[in-house]
């Protein structure tokens, strides 16, 4: 049900992944902030998961997301993603596999999981 082009269609695995790094490289940096002069390691991804799971159920998008013009929106109605569906997408990028199960319609198992679909909030170029 998501349309073919457009704001609203689904988002490439390009974008999906320029908004990845996006938020790896600020949790990096917020994890620092409390590390330093030691370097974050694993605190990174704690900052990553705390920022990935919050941003997602609040507004729908991580920073990462919406500098790279995509965002999380559930298929079954308009609504917003909820705190369940987020922690089962936060869970599912932390681990990496489920991420990387695409489907053909372009959404990974996590968004299938928790009936969900990264899709692009501009129109491209």
């Amino acid at each position: 049900g998501l349309p073919g082009s457009g704001p609203g269609s689904s988002a490439s695995a390009g974008q999906r992944v320029a908004g990845l790094l996006v938020d790896i490289l600020l949790s990096g940096l917020v994890a620092g902030l409390f590390t330093a002069p030691q370097l974050p390691r694993n605190w990174s991804l704690v900052a990553f998961a705390a920022e990935y799971l919050c941003f997602t159920a609040a507004f729908g998008q991580t920073p990462g997301m919406r500098l790279a013009g995509v965002r999380v929106v559930r298929l079954d109605r308009p609504a917003p993603i909820g705190l369940w569906r987020s922690a089962v997408r936060t869970l599912g990028v932390v681990l990496l596999v489920p991420a990387l199960i695409w489907g053909a319609d372009g959404r990974c198992l996590h968004d299938r999981i928790t009936g969900t679909a990264v899709v692009r909030t501009r129109s491209a170029g």
